[in-house]
C-alpha cells in the first residue's frame, strides 16, 4: 500500500522514531515510496531500519534523555521538519507484562513503560517542535492506544500500560495548546493503530475479532491517510486508524 501525503509540502522531510519495529518500519517504507517525500530519517535503538535512497538511519534510546537530545537536536538544526511519527512503545518484556490485578503492580516495570511510552515521546516533541515550519502544515504524531482512554475503561487491568498511554494523550493535549500559539498551521496528535501483527500484540491476539488484526503495512497506510486529512483544529486529540476520535 502506497500513500501520497497531499497536504504536506513538496519534498517534505519526515522522521520516524521506532523505525526497526513492525509498524515503524512500515511507516518508513511507505513514506520513502511517496513521491512527494524528500527524505525520511529512520531512528531506532538498534539503528536497524528499512533501507533506500531516501532513508537515513540513526540510533535513539527513548529510555535515555541524553540519547534523545543527541539524536534529535542535530536533525532539528538541519532545517524544517514537516512530519514526525513516534512509533515506539512497550507493553511486555522479559520479566514483566500487563497486570491482571493490582497485586502485580511493580515499580520498575511501571517506570520502564512510562519512560518509553510517555516520557520518551514527550522529550522527542520537546526537541523537535521548534523545528516545525512557521507556515504550512506540519504534524507530530505519537502512537497511543485505545486502552489509554479513561472514559472507555470498563475492564480494568493493564494498569501501567493504560496509565502510560493516558499520560501520553495528556502530554499531547498540553503540548498542542502551546504549539497553537507558536505554529498556527501545525498539529500534534496521538494515534491508535488498532491491533497490529507485531511482537507487542503477539501474546494477546486470541480474542481479536475476525478482520480486526492488521498487518503493519495496512495499519501504517490507514494512519497516513488519517494524518493527511487532519487540520490544526484536530490538534491535541487522539484518532484511530479509521479517523474516528478516541474518547479521552
Amino acid at each position: 500500500m502506497s500513500n501520497t501525503l497531499e497536504s504536506l509540502p513538496e519534498h517534505y522531510r519526515a522522521i520516524v522514531v521506532g523505525a526497526s519495529g513492525g509498524i515503524g518500519g512500515a511507516f518508513v517504507r511507505q513514506l520513502a515510496d511517496d513521491p512527494r517525500c524528500g527524505d525520511v530519517i529512520a531512528l531506532s535503538r538498534s539503528g536497524s531500519a528499512p533501507q533506500g535512497p531516501k532513508i537515513t538511519s540513526g540510533t535513539i534510546d527513548l529510555e535515555d534523555p541524553a540519547s534523545i537530545r543527541g539524536a534529535l537536536e542535530p536533525i532539528a538544526g538541519d532545517g524544517p521538519i514537516h512530519l514526525v511519527i513516534v512509533a515506539s512503545g512497550v507493553l511486555h518484556g522479559e520479566g514483566f507484562g500487563p497486570e491482571k490485578t493490582w497485586r502485580h503492580l511493580d515499580a520498575s516495570s511501571m517506570a520502564r513503560l512510562f519512560a518509553i511510552n510517555t516520557t520518551g515521546p514527550a522529550l522527542a516533541a520537546a526537541a523537535l517542535l521548534d523545528a516545525l515550519p512557521r507556515e504550512g502544515k506540519s504534524v507530530f504524531a505519537a502512537l497511543s492506544a485505545r486502552v489509554g482512554s479513561i472514559s472507555d475503561n470498563r475492564l480494568g487491568g493493564w494498569h501501567a500500560y493504560r496509565a502510560s498511554k493516558a499520560a501520553l494523550n495528556q502530554i499531547i493535549r498540553t503540548l498542542s495548546i502551546e504549539l497553537a500559539r507558536k505554529r498556527r498551521d501545525a498539529l500534534i496528535v496521538s494515534l491508535h493503530p488498532g491491533t497490529v501483527e507485531t511482537a507487542l500484540s503477539e501474546p494477546f491476539r486470541g480474542n481479536v475479532p475476525e478482520g480486526k488484526l492488521f498487518t503493519p503495512e495496512y495499519s501504517a497506510g490507514r494512519l497516513l491517510k488519517v494524518i493527511d486529512t487532519l487540520t490544526p483544529d484536530h490538534s491535541g486529540r487522539c484518532f484511530d486508524f479509521a479517523g474516528e476520535e478516541v474518547a479521552p
